[in-house]
């Protein structure tokens, strides 16, 4: 059904988040003919007429003072936070879908995937013991990457490394078809592709089938000398059989960019792990002014038929 008037639209984040004035800026700059505000600056009037509300992490006790509320538009691509805390809920929840997200992943993944290819962990150590010595180099077409999740990220991901001459194969859900990838699918394929992967780039998304997946098993199955890259979320590692691995000498590395509590505690041990590179969650950004272009073309295009963005499937958590 068509949307009767055009009422506000309320950005909605933690209390605590820094920048929702930022986001209430670009939001607003993106769709002017709306009137974008923070949720906190809503009157009695807004809140009963509140259909849609753009959200980074909202408090799901915010969102249940909007009677009206029909859908949410995230402003991040992972959602699996969102779903967890709105529960049971009657809301249609859109996840961000941004190609510039997608480039900036890919960059990173080229990025760190270069960084264990050339070996830079074992030079850092070298310069801290002042070592003067050049290591073997291995040519990128002898270097076997696999990428764990072939969606939007995944492919452009793949695309980038290709491009940089590695070997790649990627492993999905369901099968995927990309020329130049080595696609595996469904769980029965997954040790077939770790048994041949050189360097583990993790970009799935976390659901209760993902969560943990990376555990002993797994990882034992990786070639002896093996790394990890994981940009997706910190609880599809299984921490403490990442730590044994490392410890054990069986993985050589990690680079680790998310964790299930962050920001990280000080105590813990990837802090101080001479195998682990750690990343304060910056692998790919979510980039303010094409986000907004987007929520803004989504929204636009709900205003005038009523029709829904593509929604997520919460069951599967994405």
């Amino acid at each position: 059904m068509k949307p009767t008037s055009n009422t506000p639209i309320p950005f909605i984040a933690a209390a605590n988040y820094a920048q929702t004035g930022a986001w209430v800026d670009a939001l607003q700059a993106a769709m002017p003919a709306e009137r974008i505000i923070a949720f906190d600056a809503m009157n009695d009037e807004d809140k009963a007429t509140c259909q849609v509300a753009i959200v980074a992490n909202p408090n799901p006790a915010d969102l249940h003072q909007l009677p009206q509320l029909q859908w949410i538009h995230s402003v991040w691509a992972g959602v699996e936070r969102l779903v967890a805390d709105l529960g049971d809920t009657h809301l249609k929840i859109v996840r961000l879908v941004d190609p510039q997200l997608a480039n900036t992943m890919a960059e990173a993944v080229l990025a760190w995937t270069l960084y264990l290819h050339r070996d830079m962990p074992a030079y850092a150590k070298q310069q801290a013991k002042q070592i003067w010595q050049a290591l073997e180099y291995v040519r990128p077409q002898q270097r076997r990457i696999g990428l764990l999740g072939l969606g939007a990220l995944g492919e452009a991901a793949a695309v980038s490394l290709l491009r940089a001459g590695f070997q790649v194969a990627g492993w999905s859900r369901h099968r995927k078809a990309i020329d130049g990838v080595n696609c595996f699918a469904g769980a029965d394929e997954l040790p077939a592709m770790l048994a041949q992967t050189d360097i583990l780039v993790c970009l799935l998304p976390l659901t209760p089938d993902t969560r943990g997946l990376l555990n002993a098993v797994a990882l034992t199955a990786l070639p002896q000398g093996a790394s990890l890259i994981n940009f997706a979320r910190g609880a599809i590692v299984n921490d403490t059989d990442l730590h044994a691995a490392l410890d054990s000498g069986h993985l050589a590395h990690a680079v680790l960019d998310v964790f299930e509590v962050e920001p990280l505690p000080v105590s813990q041990w990837q802090w101080q792990h001479p195998g682990i590179t750690l990343l304060p969650h910056c692998s790919a950004p979510t980039d303010r002014q094409t986000a907004s272009q987007i929520v803004a073309g989504n929204i636009l295009r709900y205003r005038q038929s009523g029709v829904l963005p593509v929604t997520i499937d919460v069951q599967r958590g994405y």
